[in-house]
């Protein structure tokens, strides 16, 4: 945790700014396509971090699948 002022975040989903130690970082990966079944098929893969405030990580439920992947990586190292 730091001391002083913290930067300023704006959730993804209602646009509320929240200090950035209160909001919820959400990684997520996009995928555009052009579709094409040939050779000039375009693909592009992106991983974006999006904010999320408290009230609308805990309405999407990120709060849950991150608490469920933490989980998993801690069966994983035992």
């Amino acid at each position: 945790m730091s001391r002083g002022k913290e930067t300023v975040v704006v959730c993804d989903s209602c646009g509320r700014k929240v200090p950035r130690d209160k909001g919820v970082a959400y990684e997520r990966a996009i995928s555009f396509n052009t579709e094409m079944k040939n050779a000039q098929d375009v693909r592009f893969f992106e991983r974006r971090k999006q904010w999320y405030c408290i009230s609308c990580a805990k309405h999407r439920g990120i709060f849950e699948k991150l608490k469920r992947n933490a989980i998993r990586r801690s069966s994983k190292a035992i």
